[in-house]
C-alpha cells in the first residue's frame, strides 16, 4: 500500500492527468460524492464544464440544478448515447460515469468498441473521460488505454476535521454533553480510520442521538460500525475477546516487548521517528499461549482483532484465491490500524504447497501476493502470526523484515505453572490460597497451559458430579492420569528446540533465566 494521500494530493494528481490529457482516468472508490467534490473542484480549476452520468439520471451538468435539465438529461440514460456525447461535446469538459463499469465487459462489444474509439479521438479534443467505481473492471481491449486513480479512504486530517464540525454544531445544544480530551479524539479518530466520511459521520451522529453525549467512551461504537465492513468478507473474522496479558501465565519476555510498544500507532510515536510495527510470528507448542497471546494484543493495544482464515481464501474457481487474498489485504487496510491474527499459518503455507505442487499453483500464488503485502506494506496493520510446525514452515516467511520478531513459545516452567494455576482458579471463581499451588506446579512438569487448564476443568466435573467441593487432591488426580503432549512428542519436541536455536527469541524470562538449570532443580526453587 502506497502512503497516505489527502484529497489534495488526489486533487493534483487527477488534475495532472487531465491536463496531459490521458485517455480513461479509471477511479477506485465507493465515495462517489467525495470524488465528485474533488471532480468540480478540478472543473472550476480548468474552466471546464462537468457531465455526470448515471443509469438512472442520464447525462447531466454538475453545477445545474437537477430538475431544469432532467428531461434532457434522461434522453442520454443509455450509456451508448452518453458515451458518444464524450467527444461530440464542443465545450471544454470533463465526462464522469458513475455505473459504467457494470457494462465492461466482453459481451458488451458496442460499448467497449465505443469505449475504445473515445480513447483515440479524445486526445485531440480538450475534453477527458473519467470512470467511477468501487471495483477495478475491465476488459484485455481497453484495459491499456486506462490509467487507474486508487482513491483511499479519508485520512486522520479528514475525519479529524468531520469530527471538529461535529462537535462544534453538537455544542450549540445545550441538551448534548461533549467531553473530548486531546488522547480521546485521537483515539476515536484512530477507531474511525477505515470508515468513508458518510460511515464516520453516521456513526457519530448515531452515537450522539443514543446517548445524548459524544465521549471517549464511544469508541466500541465506532468498532461495531467497523464490523459490517468484516461481515462481507468471508475469509475475516471480527474477533471480540476479552482476554488480556494477565490471563496469561509466564510469556515475560513477550508481554515486556509488546508493552514497550503500546503507543506505537500514536502520532507521538511518529513524530518520534518510530516506524509502525509490522507484526510478530509466534512458534511452539500446541497449547502453550499462543493464540491467547493474539487476543491480548488487541486488548492491550485497543485495537479492533481480525482473524484471517487462511483456509476460505483457497476458492474452487480458479483466480479467486488471489482476487480473495487481495480484497482481503485491502479490507484489512481500509480500517486500521488494526491487529490482523493469522492462526496455524503453517497449515496454509508449507514448503510443499508453495512449491506448486497439487492445486496448479495457487497456494504459491496466494503465499507470493500475501509476502509481498508483509514486506512493503506502510498501513497499520500488525500480524500475529502463529505456527506449530516450524521444519514445515518456507524460509521465505521467517526472513528478517517479514516480522518484527520471531518469538518461540515453550511448555511453561515451574513459576509460569504456578502462574497458570492461580489464573484458572480464579478464573473458576475460586482463591488461589485454597490449593496447594507449589505441589501443583512441581506435579505439571511437561504440561502445557491448555493441558492444565484441561486438568483443572476435568476436576471441577468430578467435584460438581460429586457435589462437592474441588480441592489439590482432585487436581493431583486429573494431573496424574494425563498424558501431556511432552512425553507423547517427545521426539519432535526436542528436534523442534534444536530447530529454533539461534532463530527465534525465547518468549519467557522465565525460561532463559533457566535455561542452564534443571527441570528438577526448578522445582526446588520455590517463588522464582
Amino acid at each position: 500500500m502506497n502512503s497516505v494521500k489527502t484529497s489534495r494530493d488526489y486533487f493534483n494528481e487527477i488534475r495532472i492527468l487531465i491536463q496531459a490529457r490521458y485517455p480513461i482516468i479509471y477511479i477506485i472508490s465507493s465515495e462517489e460524492n467525495r470524488v465528485e467534490k474533488t471532480l468540480s473542484q478540478i472543473a472550476q480549476r480548468l474552466n471546464k464544464k462537468l457531465f455526470l452520468w448515471s443509469f438512472t439520471k442520464g447525462l447531466y451538468v454538475d453545477d445545474e440544478p437537477y430538475e431544469s435539465q432532467k428531461a434532457q438529461a434522461e434522453k442520454f440514460k443509455d450509456p451508448m448515447s452518453a458515451l458518444n456525447r464524450v467527444v461530440a461535446e464542443e465545450r471544454p469538459s470533463i465526462f464522469v460515469f458513475k455505473d459504467l463499469h457494470n457494462f465492461l465487459t466482453r459481451t458488451n462489444i458496442a460499448i467497449v468498441r465505443l469505449i475504445r474509439e473515445i480513447a483515440q479521438e479524445i486526445k485531440n479534443t480538450y475534453n477527458s473521460f473519467i470512470i467511477i467505481s468501487p471495483i477495478l473492471v475491465t476488459v484485455p481491449d481497453i484495459e491499456k488505454e486506462i490509467t487507474i486513480v486508487d482513491y483511499q479512504l479519508p485520512t486522520v486530517k479528514e475525519l479529524d476535521e468531520l469530527l471538529t464540525r461535529i462537535i462544534s454544531e453538537v455544542r450549540k445544544n445545550p441538551s448534548i454533553k461533549v467531553e473530548i480530551r486531546d488522547d480521546t479524539k485521537e483515539k476515536m479518530l484512530k477507531a474511525a480510520q477505515g470508515l468513508t466520511l458518510t460511515e464516520a459521520e453516521n456513526v457519530f451522529a448515531k452515537t450522539i442521538v443514543r446517548t445524548g453525549t459524544l465521549t471517549g467512551d464511544d469508541i466500541s461504537s465506532i468498532f461495531s460500525e467497523k464490523k459490517q465492513i468484516i461481515r462481507k468478507l468471508s475469509s475475516l473474522e471480527y474477533y471480540e475477546t476479552d482476554e488480556n496479558l494477565d490471563t496469561i501465565g509466564g510469556l515475560e519476555g513477550l508481554k515486556d516487548w509488546l508493552l514497550k510498544r503500546k503507543l506505537a500507532f500514536t502520532e507521538k510515536a511518529r513524530e518520534f521517528g518510530l516506524p509502525t510495527p509490522k507484526g510478530i510470528l509466534l512458534i511452539g507448542i500446541q497449547g502453550c499461549g499462543k493464540s491467547l497471546c493474539a487476543k491480548a494484543v488487541a486488548k492491550l493495544w485497543e485495537l479492533p482483532l481480525l482473524r484471517l482464515d487462511i483456509g476460505s481464501v483457497f476458492g474452487s474457481l480458479v483466480g479467486s484465491s488471489e482476487e480473495t487474498i487481495r480484497n482481503t489485504i485491502k479490507t484489512a487496510e481500509s480500517i486500521a490500524p488494526v491487529i490482523l491474527w493469522v492462526d496455524e499459518i503453517d497449515k496454509a503455507f508449507t514448503v510443499e504447497s508453495i512449491s506448486g505442487g497439487g492445486d496448479s499453483g495457487t497456494a504459491m500464488r496466494v503465499f507470493g501476493t500475501f509476502l509481498t503485502w508483509m514486506s512493503e506494506k506502510n498501513s497499520p496493520v500488525f500480524i500475529v502470526a502463529t505456527a506449530n510446525k516450524i521444519a514445515e514452515l518456507p524460509p521465505e516467511l521467517m526472513r528478517k523484515g517479514r516480522f518484527d520478531e520471531i518469538f518461540f513459545v515453550d511448555l511453561p516452567k515451574y513459576p509460569e505453572r504456578c502462574e497458570i494455576f492461580r489464573i484458572h482458579i480464579v478464573k473458576r471463581q475460586r482463591k488461589p490460597e485454597d490449593f496447594d499451588i507449589d505441589l501443583l506446579a512441581k506435579e505439571s512438569e511437561g504440561f502445557s497451559g491448555a493441558e492444565i487448564e484441561q486438568a483443572i476443568i476435568s476436576a471441577l466435573y468430578n467435584a460438581f458430579y460429586e457435589q462437592r467441593e474441588v480441592d489439590t487432591q482432585m487436581i493431583l488426580v486429573e494431573l496424574k492420569s494425563a498424558v501431556p503432549l511432552s512425553v507423547t512428542m517427545a521426539e519432535q519436541l526436542n528436534m523442534f528446540r534444536e530447530i529454533v536455536k539461534g532463530r527465534a527469541r525465547n518468549a519467557s524470562k522465565a525460561q532463559i533465566s533457566a535455561s542452564k538449570k534443571s527441570i528438577s532443580q526448578e522445582g526446588k526453587q520455590k517463588g522464582i
